[in-house]
């Protein structure tokens, strides 16, 4: 048998090789031994029991044909919560995270502490409305999402999680009887024709990557009805793409 440090070299190495990135070698192998860092460092010259070695080895090999990590693993982390992910939600990113942490600060200046509404339009997996929920008690959560099955990831997340989410399939902004004061969304924005790596295209659903020609197409849905559900005092908050902006603010996507 081999030692943990023999193991995960040669994992390392035939990563990079591939172009892969050896950073996701030790990730997996942390989550697989559900070991930190410097456990794991003080384990290195142990061997590594022939289960664990065997296991490994098989997601390395699904690492190295592009699959992501998240996908290995069966979940990802998200804002300290865990997430089942799976072909069909995209794989919350640690960019996300910034949203969350952007929608606490404003609910704390806006509302200071009041009940509220708030929904996340195209939930996904529903890491971003789990998040706030989990952050903040007085936040009642509405979370939609055009994919059955990705309500279902959605709904079984939130019950790990022991967050109260009320979720529905579709579309919440044609819903008139609901009045929100805040609204979230993380749409899909990439354009059409934009090339992406291997790892994202070809296992995490397209519905929810891209966002039309210009990749805007959603953003302009969601200004065009969101007055319609928004109470007078109310905000909303999105992620964009980095070179998204001028085009966000122009008045071709505003009323």
């Amino acid at each position: 048998m081999s030692s943990y440090k023999e193991v995960l070299k040669h994992a390392q190495r035939r990563m990079e090789e591939a172009d892969r990135g050896e950073q996701a070698a030790l990730l997996y192998l942390l989550e697989l031994t559900n070991m930190e860092a410097h456990n794991l460092y003080m384990e290195f010259e142990q061997e590594m029991p022939e289960d664990i070695e065997k296991e490994y080895e098989a997601g390395i090999q699904r690492l190295l044909a592009g699959e992501p990590l998240g996908h290995v693993l069966g979940f990802e982390w998200f804002y300290g919560y865990r997430f089942k992910v799976n072909e069909d939600v995209l794989i919350p990113r640690p960019e996300t995270e910034e949203l969350v942490a952007n929608v606490l600060a404003a609910y704390d200046e806006y509302f200071q502490g009041q009940q509220v509404t708030a929904a996340d339009i195209g939930t996904g997996s529903g890491a971003i409305a789990i998040s706030l929920k989990k952050e903040e008690e007085n936040i009642h959560m509405l979370a939609s999402d055009i994919s059955e099955k990705a309500v279902m990831v959605a709904k079984e997340n939130a019950a790990n999680n022991d967050a109260v989410v009320s979720f529905l399939v579709g579309d919440m902004l044609i819903d008139r009887d609901i009045k929100l004061d805040i609204l979230i969304s993380n749409p899909p924005y990439i354009p059409n024709e934009e090339v992406m790596e291997d790892s994202v295209v070809n296992y995490e659903p397209h519905v929810a990557l891209f966002g039309g020609e210009d990749g805007l197409k959603f953003y302009r849905v969601i200004f065009e009805n969101a007055p319609k559900i928004l109470k007078e005092k109310a905000f909303m908050a999105f992620e964009m793409g980095y070179n998204q902006k001028e085009a966000l603010s122009s008045q071709k996507i505003f009323p």
